[in-house]
């Protein structure tokens, strides 16, 4: 209910609101219920939803103080959550990717000493301003198709020195703003060079250098490994993972993404809050994540960049009743892709889902992969007042309008980001540009 104080800001004139209220996480048919309200505003106090309900309720609820934006018979949305992202980098890998057009695989390229290791080399050259300055605009173009909480990785520096700086980067984009970004240590993303025929000494570095410092300056929230062949096996990632549970980090696992790897099972036994990829997927792994707490987040914008046939099995998971989420995975060589919205367009028209467990899927089930999803995910009172506007009027016509942003207005922590002028109508007081010069309009 209202409180007795009028709020600062409604979101009005709707086609429907996409809440997404009730229990965190979905699992199961319960992904499919998106708790949409037709005819609805969303009352909005501080940086808090004080309200959803219907549109003359709220809106008897302003006085001459409160803000008010006409979103046109739009349908609103809680803001997109990005659950799995690796956005700060340094260099560009164009030309890998024409090579991989021309019929390279990736995996060829990675061993050629290509791939992970030519974003090392470049991101190592980097200082943290340097590292903030150059995926700046990246979180801006993402912010401005909808996400406005992102997970963020290390893994490009993979010395100690390089992955302090890309989580220091981190802490200061997060700080900065306007988005939310939540950090992952990823330093066992790959052998570096000097490494390559020393595995054990890599992985001690990680163990005994990396993770305490890491700890000890209180930089990253999960630690995260690549299971895969030609990465780190299974007894190698449980070492890490692990020794990052022993310093507070919880687990995440790059799993099963380009061979039956082992990942998903790993990630079920150390209690990994989520397990990535997953196209290699196999039937048992499938039980066990069914019978667990562990998310699988689904990429399927990467194996649309890989030119890969084999998609992650998102029906089956979620007939299954695992928790599924859908992320971007931005990175610079295998999903250079800035829109979450193409990877769930992805999800439901290459790994089976609807569009309402798509969008279930990058925002309650996203918030609950990073173990937020008391605070964000869904359009409830006293949640934080995290939300985006759209084009259209009701779900499926985001799937419909396959290559468009759909996004025409992104509020968060209840400031108004970025917005379509000629879409959005205000009244009382004229919104702040805030950060918008980021975006334009």
């Amino acid at each position: 209910m209202m409180s007795d104080k009028a709020p600062d800001l409604i979101v009005h004139n709707s086609s429907l609101v996409v809440t997404m209220a009730g229990s965190a996480p979905r699992r199961g048919a319960e992904q499919g219920e998106i708790a949409a309200v037709a005819d609805a505003a969303v009352a909005i106090t501080g940086d808090r939803i004080a309200e959803v309900g219907p549109e003359k309720r709220v809106l008897d609820s302003a006085d001459r103080h409160t803000r008010l934006i006409d979103v046109d018979g739009r349908m609103i949305l809680p803001g997109y959550i990005d659950a799995h992202t690796h956005p700060v980098y340094g260099g560009d890998r164009t030309d890998e990717f024409i090579a991989r057009l021309r019929g390279a695989d990736y995996e060829d390229i990675h061993a050629a000493g290509g791939g992970i290791q030519a974003t090392v080399r470049a991101t190592r050259e980097l200082s943290v301003s340097r590292l903030v300055e150059e995926a700046r605009p990246r979180l801006a173009r993402m912010m401005s198709n909808g996400v406005t909480t992102f997970e963020a990785k290390s893994g490009y520096g993979l010395d100690v020195p390089s992955e302090l700086r890309q989580l220091q980067a981190i802490r200061e984009l997060d700080q900065s703003g306007p988005w939310e970004l939540v950090p992952t240590f990823m330093g066992a993303h790959t052998l570096p060079d000097e490494f390559k025929d020393d595995r054990a000494g890599y992985i001690e570095l990680v163990v005994e250098k990396m993770l305490p410092q890491v700890e000890a300056l209180d930089l990253a929230d999960f630690c995260d490994v690549f299971c895969e062949r030609g990465a780190f096996d299974v007894d190698e990632s449980r070492e890490i993972l692990e020794a990052g549970k022993r310093h507070g980090l919880t687990p995440r696992v790059h799993a099963d993404e380009l061979s039956p790897s082992g990942g998903t099972k790993l990630g079920v036994e150390v209690g990994a809050r989520s397990v990535d990829h997953l196209p290699f997927i196999d039937d048992e792994s499938v039980e066990l994540l069914a019978d667990s707490d562990t998310t699988a987040i689904l990429l399927p914008a990467t194996t649309f960049f890989l030119m890969k046939d084999r998609y992650a099995p998102g029906r089956r998971l979620v007939d299954a009743g695992v928790i599924v989420a859908v992320a971007s995975d931005h990175n610079p060589g295998s999903s250079h892709t800035l829109s979450l919205e193409r990877a769930l367009e992805l999800a439901v028209m290459r790994c089976g889902l609807s569009v309402e467990e798509a969008l279930a899927a990058v925002t309650i089930n996203a918030a609950y992969a990073l173990e937020h999803q008391g605070r964000l995910g869904s359009l409830e009172p006293g949640k934080q007042a995290d939300l985006i506007i759209t084009d259209v009027t009701r779900p499926e016509q985001l799937i419909y309008g396959w290559g468009v942003n759909h996004i025409t207005g992104v509020i968060k922590r209840g400031k108004m980001i970025n917005r379509r002028r000629h879409r959005l109508q205000h009244r009382q007081h004229k919104e702040s540009r805030g950060f918008s010069h980021l975006f334009g309009d």
